[in-house]
């Protein structure tokens, strides 16, 4: 017996339960299908199992698109205060790390049984287990077999993520559906994803473990956070970051010594001239990163014997010190998927799609990526809110 409801939800996570909490609560007859076990998988590992759940200073510059004014409707009228109300009103303890950066006092568990009691609270039907194995379109309706059942309901949501983080499941499934109804898809990359080192910089690798507040740049973009030299290249937060923006072939440029003025060597010179570049880096940085980039610019001695254009091009180097990856930690250490179904083929305002009435896209498929630090969450409220108020 086939089963018939207002709007079909394909996916249980952050987006597809946000947008079905909403959706219910307006009267309408929801179904989520989740293909995994449990609901809402990728909120229980995010922030390291406290749920960096939205960020104070979600702004659409804060977001990657091919359109980069997408974003701005969705994230306006749904708001991180609007997210931390609802978090507050569950009575869930949070606090603001760095940046703006909002997580809970305890655990992530506890935005998914909030997402998990909103959506009881309109009566959404949240199925588990399920295996998606057609999808059709005629007379107005969608049809979706999952386990073997027909369902069918004038409104479908494609709201499955992205590939990132595959061994949690995640699959290319939102992209291939796109392509079936005739949506242009924008070429889906790893972001905030570790890069690796290779050639020359390999050296760099014997540093694993060593970390330091850094300004990384890629092009016109830099973000001052913390780097992390890893067995395989670099990664932490500023890398993550500079990764949505980086393509191969590019430079990564890091300044190892941020918020210092120019001219600090040729000052440091006149005062400590028996000090040495390798001992000044030792007292600024962790010391085998210290070692290694002494070791790299290669000028030893008193600062005294060292002259004025050896000094600045040794400040230049440490400014801008440039690094080449030859790659990526790929999709399976992404968190988050870059690209996916193309801005241009929705309403920014109901994500619906423009050519397939009934139709919507929301979350991490669509082609909108956050910067790290809760702005891809609230991505997946804001837009599924957007498109519930359609449903």
């Amino acid at each position: 017996m086939t089963q018939t409801y207002d709007a079909i939800i394909l996916g249980g996570g952050a987006a597809g339960l946000m947008c079905a909490a909403i959706a219910s609560q307006r009267g309408r007859r929801v179904v989520v299908l989740e293909k995994a076990d449990q609901p809402g998988k990728k909120i229980l590992i995010s922030g390291g199992g406290r749920c960096n759940f939205t960020n104070l200073n979600t702004a659409p510059d804060r977001y990657l698109s091919a359109n980069r004014h997408f974003a701005k409707s969705a994230l306006s009228r749904y708001t991180a205060s609007d997210f931390l109300a609802l978090v507050e009103r569950h009575g869930i303890a949070w606090h603001e790390k760095t940046l703006g950066q909002l997580f809970c006092d305890g655990s992530s568990k506890q935005i998914v049984a909030m997402l998990l009691e909103e959506c009881r609270a309109g009566g959404a039907d949240i199925r588990c287990d399920q295996d998606v194995t057609h999808v059709a379109h005629g007379n107005g309706q969608f049809t979706v077999t999952a386990n073997g059942a027909d369902i069918t309901a004038a409104a479908l949501v494609i709201a499955t993520g992205g590939p990132s983080i595959p061994k949690m499941g995640a699959t290319g499934f939102a992209y291939d559906l796109a392509r079936q109804f005739g949506l242009k898809v924008v070429e889906p990359r790893p972001a905030l994803v570790p890069l690796t080192l290779g050639g020359d910089d390999v050296l760099f690798r014997d540093l694993s473990g060593v970390s330091a507040p850094v300004d990384a740049r890629c092009g016109k973009t830099t973000f001052h956070e913390a780097a992390l030299f890893t067995h395989r290249g670099l990664s932490g937060p500023a890398i993550l970051q500079i990764s949505s923006y980086w393509r191969p072939g590019d430079m990564v440029e890091i300044n190892f010594l941020p918020g210092r003025p120019r001219g600090w060597l040729r000052d440091a010179k006149r005062a400590a001239p028996r000090a040495s570049i390798r001992s000044l880096l030792k007292d600024a940085l962790p010391h085998r990163l210290a070692a290694t980039l002494a070791d790299r610019l290669g000028h030893e001695g008193d600062l005294q014997n060292l002259s004025d254009k050896v000094l600045d091009d040794a400040e230049n180097q440490l400014l801008r010190w440039p690094f080449c990856p030859n790659g990526s930690e790929g999709l399976a250490k992404a968190e988050v998927t870059s690209g996916g179904i193309s801005t241009a083929e929705l309403s920014s305002q109901t994500m619906e799609a423009k050519r397939v009435p009934g139709l919507y896209a929301i979350g991490e498929a669509v082609d909108v990526t956050g910067w790290l630090g809760g702005y891809n969450f609230q991505w997946a409220w804001a837009s599924g809110w957007a498109a519930a108020q359609e449903l």
